[in-house]
């Protein structure tokens, strides 16, 4: 029996949920089948409380980390109740954990969920912390997928864009030319300011099809001192999240612009601000007639999507599910090919993206 399936776990910044997903890999990788579970509503307010300095961090944190492993493994047990594969055949668990710290300008980077603990409970090898080794050669620690983009979505003869809108944004920029390097990195918001500011009037987690926010209009005032940051005109390796853009942040801003904006067109505005921030760092890259692949939680925003598509030059614009992989699905699956990466002795990174001094076998091994 050649045993040849690995687990990726994902629980991203949107804390949308814990996407799990399986894939084979032989010769090139090939998708099975995946699943999102929930984030209890307690568990995802004490990750957002860790995301921002507070009293009595180390408790909070420990305490959380084993939470946050019980239900990575809990997901992942469930979700091979019903695999159409032989369980056997699985070589490793390839688990992101939840980011409640990244600081690579201060050289650390923090993700939890308990690796010991997800191999105790499931009885599986686990690889996990991939984002550390990266930052100790000198890179960000991030964005690790653009290695996978370039694994399974580049093209010998098309140069390909591919955007992930997640809680953050980030690109790939994969050109036909062999010859040239895979770039990429964060352009900023995704859905992370969206979802905090209908969850802030509405209490839903995220503006559906993003219908509220097409309701209003845009600020261009409050826009242009959202784009001011300087963040946004740095040049790469670069990548960002809560630390930067969050729902206190956007507030100061709103408060210092000294003007009176509806909710709804703050709405407007910050949807322009992920989509403006988006196109001005594709459009910069200056590549010939790309296509756009989207994919991530923000693919299923409609009015980003359909101003994404008017901003951006482009020769087509879809989704990675034209290139065989469903948008939902792209960064579980990438954990997955991280595992791959790691138990097999080959780099994970992309030093043209993060910054590294070169590429890295990442992660640790925590033995069934």
């Amino acid at each position: 029996m050649k045993a040849d399936i690995y687990i990726g776990v994902m629980s991203g910044t949107s804390l949308d949920g814990i996407d799990v997903a399986a894939v084979r890999i032989d010769e090139k990788l090939s998708f099975i089948k995946a699943q999102c579970f929930t984030i209890p509503e307690k568990v995802r307010q004490d990750i957002l409380g860790l995301t921002q300095p507070a009293d009595n961090e180390i408790e909070k944190l420990g305490r959380l980390d084993i939470e946050l492993g019980h239900l990575f493994a809990d997901s992942i047990n469930q979700f091979l109740q019903s695999a159409p594969f032989d369980t056997r055949q699985i070589v490793a668990v390839g688990c992101h954990g939840q980011t409640v710290r990244h600081r690579p300008e201060a050289g650390f980077t923090l993700q939890i969920g308990d690796p010991n603990t997800i191999a105790e409970t499931t009885k599986l090898t686990v690889t996990a912390d991939f984002r550390r080794r990266d930052i100790a050669a000198g890179g960000q620690g991030a964005p690790l997928v653009p290695a996978f983009h370039n694994n399974v979505f580049r093209s010998a003869d098309k140069n390909r864009i591919i955007l992930n809108i997640g809680g953050m944004s980030n690109i790939t920029l994969l050109p036909a030319d062999n010859s040239k390097a895979v770039t990429g990195y964060d352009t900023g918001p995704g859905n992370i300011l969206l979802d905090a500011w209908i969850n802030k009037h509405y209490g839903t987690s995220y503006d559906k099809a993003g219908q509220w926010a097409a309701s209003g209009q845009v600020n261009q005032e409050l826009l242009q001192q959202l784009l001011s940051l300087p963040f946004f005109t740095e040049a790469p390796p670069k990548s960002t999240g809560r630390e930067q853009f969050h729902l206190d942040w956007l507030e100061q801003v709103i408060h210092n612009s000294h003007q009176h904006v509806s909710a709804v067109d703050i709405q407007a505005t910050l949807l322009e601000l992920t989509a403006q921030s988006i196109a001005a760092a594709i459009n910069a890259e200056n590549l010939t007639k790309p296509e756009l692949y989207i994919c991530g939680g923000g693919v299923h925003n409609n009015v980003l999507t359909a101003r994404l598509s008017s901003l951006v030059k482009h020769s087509h614009i879809g989704t990675t599910e034209e290139l065989g992989l469903h948008p939902d699905w792209v960064e579980a699956a990438a954990f997955g090919w991280l595992a791959h990466q790691t138990i097999k002795h080959l780099p994970g990174n992309l030093p043209s993206v993060t910054g590294a001094a070169q590429e890295r076998i990442l992660g640790g091994i925590y033995q069934a």
